[in-house]
């Protein structure tokens, strides 16, 4: 079993990618953002920002997108 807490958030971001890839892409980037940014605790996003920032492996290219755009706005609300 792993330790490392960011491949098992690779892992549910991915699956939560997956329930929304047969709406197309813009609907699913929208679709993992919105969920990630509704049930995901700050310690969970932390996590995979620095995952995303270091690279984002694993993760697939419409989450990627997706979590990019939720720290990009996580970010621009800090500067606010």
């Amino acid at each position: 079993m792993s330790h490392n807490p960011s491949e098992r958030l690779v892992y549910m971001a991915n699956q939560i990618g997956k329930f929304f890839q047969s709406q197309g892409q813009e609907k699913e980037v929208a679709g993992v953002a919105e969920h990630i940014k509704k049930f995901w605790d700050p310690r969970m996003l932390k996590t995979i920002y620095a995952h995303h920032d270091a690279g984002g492996a694993g993760l697939d290219p419409a989450v990627k997108e997706a979590i990019g755009k939720l720290k990009d706005a996580a970010v621009a609300k800090e500067k606010a």
